[in-house]
């Protein structure tokens, strides 16, 4: 994609398993982009409230109707308003597992400072605070002199939340397509790190979602250690932000993780079936 701007500062996480990924920290002029689309589309939905005012209320002496409308209705505009300005990031950012459509454009996504997804919390603190990085209105000049004071350009908003902006590289890892299409080469699942306790549903992921991760786990010792570990944590995090589940953090693994996610998932429907 020609919009993205690709001089990018390197992240080191380490994982659970002690191996440490390496994520492309977002660059300013990318987040800028980002951040342009959204408000963009903040912007054009709130035209679209107006122009449907309009048209129901009728576009003559728009000013006194407004004013004279009934209370309620002046409280729902005011709250739409309010959401569709503070809550489209943290709305978006939590439903679209840390992007919103302006990120997901120049392939940015919000994760943990510890690499994991973020949950609602981070979602909502870190877009509380963009308020405040924003002033002076609309220059983000707080957020700016945040992210260039912080070694891992994080804004006011990103250093309460614990999180940190980054860019997907998929060629750090190899594709999902050229890991499965190998033969299968260890066809017997066998655990090779402690189960990972975790409290979810696990019922709701698909039989297809299941199948990603039955595949990963049989050819994973195809890989070599760092795309191995790269690849379970790309697997494991969309699932993370689907069941939202619960675990001790400092047992936490994604190998782990996924091992004990599919024992779980087959035996329950074993049973069912």
């Amino acid at each position: 994609m020609s919009a993205v701007i690709t001089t990018d500062e390197t992240l080191i996480i380490e994982t659970p398993e002690r191996v440490p990924l390496h994520f492309a920290l977002a660059s300013i002029g990318n987040r800028f982009i980002a951040c342009a689309i959204d408000h963009t589309i903040q912007i054009v939905l709130l035209f679209s409230l107006v122009i449907i005012f309009l048209i129901i209320e009728g576009f003559s002496d728009f000013g006194n109707r407004l004013t004279s409308a009934p209370k309620w209705v002046i409280a729902l505009l005011v709250i739409f308003v309010f959401v569709l300005m503070s809550g489209y990031f943290a709305l978006f950012e939590w439903i679209w597992n840390g992007q919103t459509p302006g990120k997901r454009w120049l392939k940015l996504r919000v994760i943990r400072e510890d690499g994991r997804p973020i949950g609602f919390f981070e979602a909502m603190v870190r877009n509380l605070l963009r308020n405040f990085d924003i002033m002076p209105s609309p220059f983000y000049s707080i957020g700016l002199i945040s992210v260039f004071a912080t070694y891992r350009d994080q804004r006011v908003g990103d250093l309460v939340a614990g999180t940190v902006v980054v860019r997907e590289r998929e060629a750090e890892a190899p594709e999902f397509a050229e890991v499965f299409a190998s033969p299968v080469s260890d066809p017997a699942l066998r655990r090779s790190w402690k189960p990972v306790p975790f409290a979810a549903d696990v019922n709701l992921l698909t039989e297809t979602e299941i199948q990603v991760v039955e595949s990963f786990l049989r050819r994973r010792w195809d890989l070599k250690d760092y795309p191995r570990q790269w690849m379970a944590w790309r697997v494991a995090l969309p699932i993370l932000f689907k069941l939202r589940p619960q675990y001790d953090v400092a047992t936490f693994t994604y190998e782990g993780f996924l091992e004990e996610l599919l024992h779980r998932y087959r035996e329950k429907h074993r049973f069912a079936d």
